[in-house]
């Protein structure tokens, strides 16, 4: 019979022995691991798991304020804004939005797949102006030199998009209230929130497991539209209530909170990003330089590095199968790329340490050497 300490020992030698770029649900900190799991067993003391306990009693309403302290510290959240979770994914997001801030139009920025699913939710709601797509070129590029309506409630972009590997890394000017997915990039840049009327996105990319949805708003954008709101729809009605105006997923947010932790112990969302930008560029470098390989990226400045995309290069089209399959052997998980680009994804989440953008980076070398 193990110890609880050797099986966390024995869990964490068998996942050192893979490396995890799958892009969502995607790879955690350890630390955030093994401190859910623990308390997925005994949660605080209380002689319960944390999955059984009440989300109103006094030792969870002490994470989800931490948490939510947590973002406002990490992310330098200034005063008028509120930070909630909630379940639903960021695809209920695609509709809340709307519903909260359009009273006739809106203006989207068309990036990908994902922007897409949230301009058909918006067009539900009144006008929408598409400003700028890449769609022409299979959303390999960032649109630029776009202008967006004075008379829009609201602009909605997406700052990374996971499918296609493009990023916007920067806080974009907008004279209306600017709206952000960053379901896949938060805190592993900074970001200036007092630009923003509202931040959104799904956990389950660089934040916890897939089950809860975090939030951002400026307080004042609320309460403006002519229309009522469903109540579970109303983002009032959850900043009232701090995230318990029903049953938050519990698990999510707990382990959303180790990750909090882990970030600030690791040097916050600068050091995150500094590291991030060495991955990326490894990964990016060895792509340029290997003549098997090409980015799927148009333009170097609009490459994510988030979700690094590459295909084979023009005469080596025939060895993509064999590769995945080298590379797998390596121990590289989840660098299939999306049906709709084909070739391969490297998601380089905060989580994943610099150890594996290395493994990938030798395997890259090890099999040009092969052909």
């Amino acid at each position: 019979m193990l110890t609880k300490s050797q099986e966390y020992k024995s869990l964490n030698i068998k996942r050192m022995k893979k490396h995890n770029f799958f892009a969502g649900p995607s790879i955690l900190p350890q630390f955030t691991i093994e401190n859910t799991a623990k308390a997925i067993h005994e949660f605080a003391d209380m002689g319960l798991s944390l999955m059984e306990i009440s989300h109103r009693s006094k030792q969870f309403v002490t994470v989800v304020d931490e948490a939510t302290a947590l973002f406002k510290e990490l992310l330098n959240i200034p005063e008028g804004y509120s930070v909630i979770f909630l379940g639903g994914g960021a695809s209920t997001q695609f509709a809340m939005i709307p519903f909260n801030l359009m009273n006739k139009k809106a203006a989207y920025l068309n990036t990908g797949a994902w922007a897409k699913k949230s301009i058909k939710e918006a067009k539900l709601f009144g006008e929408v102006d598409v400003v700028g797509s890449s769609e022409d070129k299979n959303f390999a590029y960032i649109p630029k030199g776009y202008t967006i309506p004075a008379d829009a409630d609201y602009f909605h972009i997406t700052t990374n998009n996971t499918i296609y590997g493009t990023e916007i890394k920067e806080d974009l000017y907008s004279n209306v209230p600017l709206v952000a997915d960053m379901s896949s990039d938060i805190f592993s840049r900074p970001i200036d929130v007092s630009k923003y009327g509202i931040i959104y996105g799904g956990a389950q990319k660089n934040l916890a497991p897939a089950g809860v949805t975090f939030v951002i708003i400026k307080n004042d954008l609320l309460g403006k539209v002519d229309h009522s709101i469903p109540t579970m729809l109303n983002y009032q009605t959850h900043i009232d209530k701090e995230s318990m105006f029903n049953t938050p997923p519990v698990v999510p947010i707990f382990a959303a909170l180790q990750t909090l932790k882990w970030l600030k112990a690791k040097g916050g969302v600068a050091k995150m990003n500094e590291i991030n930008l060495m991955k990326a560029g490894l990964l990016y470098d060895e792509i340029d330089r290997n003549p098997l390989f090409k980015g799927s990226v148009l333009n170097i400045e609009d490459r994510s590095i988030m979700n690094i995309c590459f295909v084979m290069n023009e005469g080596y089209e025939k060895h993509e199968a064999d590769f995945f399959t080298f590379a797998t052997e390596k121990g590289m998980v989840g660098i299939k790329g999306h049906r709709s680009v084909g070739g391969f994804r490297a998601s380089t989440y905060n989580a994943l340490p610099v150890e594996s953008v290395q493994a990938l980076v030798i395997a890259m070398q090890d099999f040009e050497k092969k052909i």
